[in-house]
């Protein structure tokens, strides 16, 4: 594996830890949705940039990943 795989891998999984230990440990649900989905959505770009190889790909699929991102992160924030 890449070194650089490596890194994001680790980089994951101290998000998924981190993501289950303010879940389970903080209990002001005003913020914590928004921390939830932040964390969330840092994951999903770095999947999608390094696992996936998104960042060689053409300026249309990049923008449409993105604006999907931020379309579904909008649309959750507005429904809780």
């Amino acid at each position: 594996m890449v070194r650089k795989n490596i890194y994001t891998l680790g980089l994951l999984i101290i998000l998924t830890v981190s993501t289950a230990f303010i879940s389970n440990n903080f209990s002001d649900f005003s913020y914590l949705i928004f921390v939830i989905l932040a964390l969330s959505c840092v994951k999903f770009l770095l999947v999608v940039f390094n696992f996936m190889e998104l960042k060689k790909a053409n300026v249309f699929w990049k923008i449409s990943i993105v604006s999907f991102l931020i379309i579904f992160t909008i649309t959750i924030l507005l429904i809780t």
